[in-house]
């Protein structure tokens, strides 16, 4: 009886983690889907451009979530680079930590931040992207004093949100761009150039970008 308990319980536990496994591929898999589907449309390129990196740069993902940005600003350093990925969430940390070790993208780590701090570097970094997240902070004045702190003079913050959605029910997801375009003046930073049209498609959500510097 004995034995038969130990077999029932070790093909028990082989099963929940042939089960765990299959669910934490396929989660793999679909955001790998999710992100081919989201280069359509978010212009990855002219965001990476934006930030105006160079080799060996130290830049922030700012709300990275399971790395659709971290992991394209990892070659855009280099090896002598390094990507600091910030989010809330420590799954999808997970997420970007298992992808970005399956790419060998050494350069990739993960942080996680709370409300209040990012738990970012003081005056090592050289850009900061916040894209998608900005309308998500619960305290812009404390997480952009957090982010001046951390850029080198003449560092870039770079920031690509919402500014409007689809459906009335929705509108919490979305900031107006001269607001954000204020809260950086009041924090000392320069607006280099914006684009209130970055994203515009027809029947869709309209995203903004804007650029900041550090003096």
């Amino acid at each position: 009886m004995f034995r038969l308990a130990l077999f029932l319980a070790c093909a028990v536990l082989i099963l929940l983690g042939l089960s765990t496994l299959y669910s934490f591929t396929n989660t793999l898999c679909q955001l790998d889907l999710i992100e081919a589907e989201r280069d359509r449309w978010q212009r990855p390129v002219d965001v990476l451009r934006a930030l105006d990196l160079r080799e060996g740069n130290t830049v922030v993902d700012l709300g990275s979530g399971a790395g659709y940005f971290a992991l394209k600003l990892s070659p855009a350093v280099g090896k002598k680079g390094q990507v600091l990925a910030v989010d809330l969430r420590r799954l999808s940390l997970f997420f970007l930590w298992t992808r970005a070790l399956l790419r060998g993208q050494r350069n990739v780590q993960v942080t996680v931040g709370t409300d209040g701090d990012p738990g970012l570097p003081t005056g090592s970094v050289d850009a900061v992207l916040i894209c998608n997240t900005y309308h998500e902070l619960s305290n812009t004045e404390v997480t952009l004093n957090r982010v001046r702190q951390s850029l080198r003079p003449g560092g870039r913050l770079v920031i690509v949100d919402r500014a409007r959605h689809s459906t009335e029910a929705e509108h919490a997801h979305a900031v107006p761009l001269s607001l954000v375009e204020s809260e950086l003046r009041q924090k000392g930073f320069e607006i280099v150039s914006q684009d209130d049209h970055f994203i515009d498609q027809s029947g869709d959500d309209l995203w903004w970008l804007v650029i900041g510097r550090k003096p």
